[in-house]
């Protein structure tokens, strides 16, 4: 009779007992280094897919550029902001855009257009009036919330010093030469192109997250409609930072209040109190701005430096704000001064970004 063969661990002397419990504690680390093999696999090809997928970023960007893109639905309004944050400037508070008729939509990598079904196959400014803009992806078009194009009428429009029937005047430059300031873009003392036209239904239109069109209108006829106002969205975002910088510092901004901004030639020159104004006033070109904060709603400047009393250096507190502002946005930089209280308004300080900086108080500077 032929003995069994003997197994290794036999005749290394290991009993029948312990050679099974070795047994299965070989298979049991073989099957965990299995189990560990397949799952290195399967997540390293997992994160190769997910690596492989392009960002929302990247897929909406895709879309804005790729003309067979057959929706916009994945277009939240959260990622059109960002996509759209040129348009609403430095200080990401704007809500409108203004344009003259005609002129090309585009901006940087956005391909825009009037939201306005009959229109929305122009890539540049329809009529003169109030638009709402979209951005355009693929084949479809996703509307611009909360924002506007304000398209102007144009400045051949205006007669004898009239567009319709509103008195504008005429501005220095328009029938001569005129001397502009030696550190000023000449540019910046042109007479505007155009003229937004406001209606009793348009007045309430946003500029901006705190300023509307009836804020910048000129003092006078008031019973004449439609009115026409200049306004360079430059300054409204000036403002706006200004107003963010002084949210930053504590203070209560929802009651900011424009005093004056935007005035015709005609009433810069004789309308109202024309104590202190300036023959070139930024105020003619739409990029000035006479402000106060208002919080109480007692028509004069809030105490916003807490001494007890409202007074000029109150307006000095909105000044520190524009120096800092014009610091982190040199291409805003304008003039700024301040003005105490008279007989007929309270404290407040004069804004503008007429392209160098020019400091004053009281009268003559603006």
């Amino acid at each position: 009779m032929v003995a069994p063969r003997r197994s290794r661990w036999h005749r290394a002397g290991v009993s029948p007992g312990t050679e099974r419990i070795v047994n299965v504690v070989s298979i049991g680390v073989v099957v965990l280094f299995a189990i560990g093999w397949c799952w290195t696999i399967t997540v390293a090809g997992g994160r190769a897919a997910f690596a492989s997928q392009p960002s929302a970023t990247a897929r909406i960007a895709n879309a804005l550029t790729n003309g067979d893109a057959p929706t916009a639905a994945y277009l939240t309004d959260v990622s059109l902001k960002a996509l759209t944050g040129e348009l609403r400037g430095a200080s990401g508070k704007l809500r409108a855009r203004i344009a003259t008729p005609g002129s090309p939509l585009g901006a940087d990598s956005l391909s825009l257009r009037v939201a306005e079904s009959e229109a929305s196959a122009a890539a540049v400014a329809p009529a003169a009036g109030i638009w709402k803009l979209a951005v355009a992806v693929g084949n479809a078009i996703k509307p611009i919330t909360d924002f506007s194009l304000i398209s102007m009428r144009p400045r051949s429009e205006k007669r004898n010093g009239h567009v319709g029937l509103y008195y504008l005047g005429n501005w220095p430059g328009e029938s001569g030469p005129v001397s502009t300031p030696t550190k000023a873009p000449p540019a910046r003392y042109q007479p505007p192109s155009g003229f937004i036209e406001v209606t009793p239904s348009n007045a309430d239109t946003r500029l901006s997250e705190h300023f509307k069109l009836r804020d910048f209108l000129t003092h006078d006829q008031p019973n004449v409609w439609p009115k026409y106002v200049v306004i360079e969205m430059r300054n409204v975002d000036k403002l706006e930072l200004v107003l963010s910088d002084l949210a930053a510092h504590g203070m209560d901004v929802h009651g900011v209040h424009v005093m004056s901004g935007f005035r015709t030639p005609q009433y810069n020159k004789g309308g109202g109190n024309t104590g202190g104004r300036a023959g070139l006033s930024r105020h003619m070109y739409g990029d000035a701005a006479d402000i106060f904060i208002d919080n109480d709603g007692n028509g004069v400047m809030d105490d916003l430096n807490h001494d007890g009393r409202v007074d000029i250096n109150d307006a000095r507190v909105i000044l520190g704000a524009v120096d800092r502002v014009e610091a982190a946005h040199p291409e805003l930089v304008g003039g700024a001064g301040v003005y105490p209280a008279e007989s007929g308004h309270g404290p407040f300080i004069h804004i503008d970004s007429r392209g160098y900086r020019a400091r004053w108080i009281g009268a003559g500077g603006g």
